[in-house]
């Protein structure tokens, strides 16, 4: 019995899936609960889906891939918040627009070259082929992301929950607004060959909004969020090899069944209050 419930540990990629899960669990939840408390859930979709251009194009001039998909997506979140801060359209509109044309833009380059690499592993990512350059290239941009969240959580926490307030308390509104941006796109690139640009955007949700759920304050859902994050990605990995499905989808589905325990779970702790008050 041990020795099937161990029997996939034995396998050099199964223990490199399970360490870039583990990786990139982190600086996802922490993020996502920034990005719940602000509204910007639609920002990490626009952010993952847009930078398959920049990719592509990487690909082409012979660059790192990480490279291209992180300017394409700095290019994407500074265009979002310079679009929405002068235009009468709103966030969401503008965010609908800007990463629909950025990924239309990138299928339309990809297919007109030829490439070895699978469109497939760039949308849905690729964990189960995961080597150690990607092991070191998101292992790093995790360890910066979340020291910076870390270092700047009461700022950013601030920010999220009343920009005035933190303008008027002295905080650099500009700098944490579009510090958070370059920290959301270095995020997509530590996810990108663990769960694709697609699935991605499920990372940046889930987490904190499950914490959100369950706990009242904002520390401690930086903590359950990565707890969250990290048993559900290990599980999905885990799962997934026994029931012979993709890992990254298997961690959403696993991901979205918490969610919706945490929510039910949430309404039975309502209805109770109300029948005892």
């Amino acid at each position: 019995m041990m020795e099937t419930l161990l029997f996939p540990f034995q396998f050099a990629f199964m223990q490199n899936a399970f360490w870039i899960a583990m990786l990139v669990s982190v600086p996802t939840a922490l993020l996502s609960c920034f990005l719940v408390l602000k509204g910007w859930a639609l920002m990490g979709d626009a952010v993952s889906h847009a930078v398959l251009p920049g990719i592509v194009v990487a690909y082409v001039l012979g660059l790192p891939l990480i490279l291209g998909a992180f300017l394409a997506g700095m290019v994407t979140a500074l265009a979002t918040g310079y679009l929405s801060d002068n235009s009468r359209v709103k966030q969401d509109t503008v965010m609908g627009v800007v990463f629909s044309g950025m990924f239309g833009l990138g299928i339309v380059i990809y297919v007109s070259i030829h490439t070895n690499v699978h469109l497939d592993h760039i949308l849905f990512g690729n964990l189960l082929g995961v080597g150690p350059e990607d092991l070191w290239a998101a292992g790093a941009i995790s360890a910066v992301v979340t020291v910076a969240l870390l270092l700047k959580w009461k700022d950013l926490m601030l920010h999220a929950f009343d920009p005035a307030q933190a303008r008027a308390s002295g905080l650099p509104v500009n700098l944490l607004h579009y510090g958070l941006l370059t920290i959301l796109s270095l995020t997509i690139v530590a996810t990108l060959t663990a769960t694709g640009l697609i699935l991605a955007v499920s990372l940046l949700i889930a987490p904190g909004a499950i914490a959100f759920l369950l706990v009242q304050s904002f520390g401690r859902m930086l903590v359950v969020s990565v707890g969250v994050c990290m048993a559900s990605m290990v599980a999905g990995v885990y799962a997934s090899f026994f029931i012979d499905s993709a890992p990254a989808p298997t961690v959403v589905l696993i991901l979205t069944a918490v969610f919706i325990v945490a929510f039910l779970r949430r309404i039975w702790q309502v209805k109770r209050a109300s029948a005892m008050g």
